[in-house]
C-alpha cells in the first residue's frame, strides 16, 4: 500500500481514562474513528488503515469488531510517535502515513484522503488541513480566547500553499478589519485541524528531533518541522458539519451526542 491511515487510541488519558471505548450514540469512539479511517482509505485507493493501542481491552474491542489493531509500547509520547511505532510493528514501507487521532470522531474521510492525496501529489513532507474562518466563527473564537486562551491554533501560508507559521495566537493581525468586513463572508483567519499526513522519510526525521523552542513556548509540535526547514502543505477545506475538534473529556462527550441527535445525524 502507498498510504497507512493509523488511529492512535491511547486508554491511560488523565481527563478521560478509558475514552477510546466510550460510547457515542451507540458507538465506541474508537470504532467511529475506524470507520472514517476505511472510509478515507477507500477514497485514496491502495491505501489501508490500522488502530494502534497501548491496551488489550482496546485491541480486543477492534477484533471483535473486524477492525485491524497492532499494539504499540505504553511509554510512547505522542500520537505521532505512535503512528510510526504502529508502521514499525507492521513492518511495513507505506509512501505517506496519516495520523488520525482517536479522540477525532467526526472528521470527514473526504478530509483526511485530501491530506494524504496533497502529499502523495507534492512530494511536500508533510499536509495539514485548514479551515477559513467566517467573520462569525473569529468573533466567536476570539471570545473563546478569552477564557481558554490557548485553545484553537491558527495559521498563515504563502502563495505556494505551504505553512509560513501556526500559532495558539489568532495570525495574522488584520489593520483594516473594518473594511474587509463589508467585502464577504469570510475572514483572512485559517484554523488549523490538528489532522497529519507525512512521508514517510518526513516522519521518520521528525521522530528523532528534539524539541524544538518554539514547539516548546506555543505547545504545537508541527513547529519542529518548520523550524527545521520542513515543507508542510495547507489544505484549505470546507468547515466540517459537526465542529467539535476531539472529545476529551465526558463533557465534550455529552456535547457530541447532543450535535449528532440535533442533526439527526443517530
Amino acid at each position: 500500500m502507498r498510504t497507512l491511515i493509523v488511529v492512535p487510541a491511547r486508554y491511560g488519558s488523565t481527563r478521560f481514562p478509558g475514552k477510546p471505548l466510550m460510547e457515542i450514540a451507540g458507538k465506541s469512539m474508537v470504532l467511529r474513528v475506524a470507520e472514517t479511517a476505511k472510509a478515507a482509505a477507500d477514497i485514496i485507493g491502495d491505501a489501508g488503515y490500522v488502530v494502534a493501542t497501548d491496551d488489550e481491552r482496546i485491541a480486543a474491542h477492534c477484533e471483535a469488531e473486524g477492525v485491524p489493531v497492532v499494539l504499540t509500547p505504553e511509554d510512547v509520547a505522542t500520537g505521532t510517535d505512535r503512528a510510526l511505532a504502529a508502521v514499525s510493528a507492521l513492518g511495513l514501507e507505506p509512501e505517506v502515513v496519516i495520523n488520525l487521532q482517536g479522540d477525532a470522531p467526526f472528521t470527514p474521510p473526504q478530509m483526511v484522503a485530501d491530506v494524504g492525496k496533497a502529499v502523495l501529489e507534492t512530494g511536500d513532507d508533510a499536509a495539514t488541513p485548514v479551515v477559513r474562518l467566517t467573520w462569525e466563527a473569529l468573533d466567536e473564537l476570539r471570545e473563546h480566547k478569552k477564557i481558554a486562551p490557548f485553545s484553537g491554533t491558527t495559521c498563515v501560508r504563502g502563495p505556494d500553499e505551504r505553512a509560513l507559521w501556526f500559532s495558539k495566537n489568532i495570525i495574522p493581525g488584520l489593520r483594516k478589519e473594518e473594511k474587509m468586513r463589508g467585502e464577504g463572508e469570510f475572514s483572512p483567519v485559517l484554523r488549523h485541524i490538528g489532522l497529519y499526513a507525512y512521508s514517510l522519510s518526513a516522519l521518520k526525521a521528525f521522530a528523532e528531533m528534539p524539541e524544538s523552542h518554539y514547539e516548546a513556548l506555543e505547545g504545537l509540535e508541527q513547529l519542529r518541522m518548520l523550524e527545521a526547514g520542513m515543507k508542510i502543505r495547507v489544505v484549505e477545506v470546507p468547515a466540517p458539519e459537526v465542529s467539535i475538534s476531539g472529545v476529551d473529556t465526558p463533557e465534550d462527550l455529552a456535547l457530541a451526542e447532543r450535535i449528532l441527535k440535533e442533526k439527526g445525524l443517530v
